[in-house]
């Protein structure tokens, strides 16, 4: 068969071409590392080396000069794969690559027009053989290769290197001093021939399986590593959780003895107002316009009661962490209810200037705790500072499509030192509590997509201010 050699070189071409085509998604799944991009060469240039040798006899058989070119190349560039699984391959070496693939190509050309074939042979198979070696020496610094694939690779390189012996010598018996080219070789040493060339497509395949097995070791880690930092988040809203609930208390707790007071206040006044009324009920001398006043007072005593009740309770709930529209003057006010007998205890005068129209979309329970936190704070911060004139404001106003709170005093403001650690868990400038406070109003803040920091109040002071998305 005439062409048995050139259909032979076309087909393992056309081999090597698929597992190039069958490769490239080494590099859709990103930047290709060294590794892959030195290898997907060797490739490339095995398939080239294929395909100019089933085309050389055709065409001119000085094409076998720049085949054997490439094919030697796609020896070297295999190599520097295998080096580059051991550490980084600097850019000089691929210059004396270069330079040193024009040198063959010369001595090569001259061989061709002026020796034996079998000493173009001899020259291919020893930079092979030099090549196959350094290779195995390579894979072997691994430390212990875990891959079955690179396992697998050492064998076929093992192979090459003793075909690429084998043929040589097999070159030599059957003649090879008179062999013309490669095409009119003999049986023996083509039949080498064609098993070495078929193990390089070998190695090759092992390559591919072994960037496949990267990949689906590395998805495995990946899926774990998901299913660790899943598990470490919801742990994570677990304790966030628990310091949300510990902060509810400790904020409340430092209120509760004028919390109970005011609402000793309207339980007391609602007590004497009941016994009064039952005493004229009972002398029967209650007149209508008597009895009203007393219900009037017993009213507005039980709303007074209930206003403080349903304020505490909307900021302890344990219902979902649901949002919804809510105006950011009724969670203000809210707040107020709860801390108005410790500003009346401590002489703090409140100054409100809060746009009725300002909405935000929140779970209001969470806000409020923000709110509660920063005047709680500021009403700490007076009680310390030996201010006489003691003055809280609190500013809710439109800034773009943010909803703008500030709560300022004019106590002694924040030391310097402390100002970069303000916002971070258990920093704290108090001399008791455990510096929960400002880290979960932030916590809570930017969870919304808002922001939080301190300023200078005017004057001397404090301002915190904190920025949500409006939903105005």
């Amino acid at each position: 068969m005439k062409y048995a050699n050139e259909i032979f070189f076309f087909v393992v071409a056309l081999i090597a071409w698929g597992l190039l085509y069958g490769s490239r998604f080494i590099l859709t799944l990103g930047k290709a590392s060294q590794a892959e991009k030195l290898w997907l060469t060797a490739l490339t240039l095995t398939a080239s080396s294929f395909t100019i040798f089933a085309a050389a006899s055709t065409l001119s058989l000085s094409l076998l000069t720049l085949a054997n070119t490439f094919f030697i190349a796609s020896f070297i560039y295999f190599g520097l794969f295998c080096r580059s699984l051991n550490g980084p391959v600097t850019k000089n070496v691929h210059f004396i690559v270069v330079a040193g693939l024009l040198v063959f190509a010369a001595v090569f050309e001259y061989l061709r027009q002026n020796g034996l074939f079998i000493h173009r042979v001899g020259l291919i198979s020893l930079i092979g053989a030099s090549c196959f070696v350094w290779e195995l020496k390579e894979l072997r610094r691994l430390k212990g290769i875990q891959s079955t694939q690179l396992r697998f690779l050492v064998y076929t390189i093992a192979i090459e290197l003793v075909l690429t012996i084998a043929r040589l010598v097999a070159l030599y018996i059957d003649g090879g001093l008179n062999t013309p080219n490669l095409y009119q070789e003999g049986v023996i040493s083509s039949s080498i021939r064609w098993a070495w060339l078929g193990i390089t497509i070998l190695s090759h395949v092992a390559v591919l399986g072994y960037w496949l097995e990267k990949i689906s070791l590395e998805k495995t880690q990946a899926i774990q590593e998901s299913s660790r930092i899943s598990a470490l988040l919801k742990e994570k809203e677990r304790l966030i959780y628990g310091l949300l609930k510990a902060n509810k208390t400790a904020a409340t707790g430092a209120l509760s003895a004028s919390i109970a007071h005011e609402l000793n206040q309207p339980l007391g006044a609602s007590n004497l107002n009941i016994q009064f009324l039952k005493m004229k009920l009972e002398k029967g001398i209650l007149n209508p316009e008597l009895g009203k006043e007393i219900l009037d007072s017993l009213e507005a005593d039980n709303q007074r009661a209930a206003s403080i009740v349903k304020s505490l309770r909307s900021i302890f709930a344990e219902g979902e962490s649901s949002t919804e529209k809510v105006r950011m003057g009724d969670l203000i006010s809210n707040v107020l209810d709860i801390v108005t007998p410790e500003l009346k205890s401590k002489n703090i005068q409140i100054q409100l200037r809060a746009d009725d129209r300002l909405a935000i979309k929140v779970n209001p329970a969470e806000i409020e705790q923000v709110i509660l936190n920063l005047l709680n704070n500021a009403i700490q911060s007076l009680a310390n500072s030996g201010t006489l004139l003691r003055r809280i404001t609190i500013e809710a106003t439109q800034s773009g499509r943010l909803a703008r709170l500030s709560i300022s005093d004019n106590g002694g403001g924040v030391s310097a030192e402390f100002r970069p650690q303000l916002f971070e868990l258990l920093s704290t400038t108090k001399q008791s509590g455990m510096g929960l406070g400002l880290w979960l109003c932030k916590h809570i803040v930017t969870r919304y997509g808002g922001s939080i920091h301190y300023e200078d109040a005017l004057g001397g002071g404090a301002t915190f201010v904190f920025e949500l998305p409006s939903a105005s």
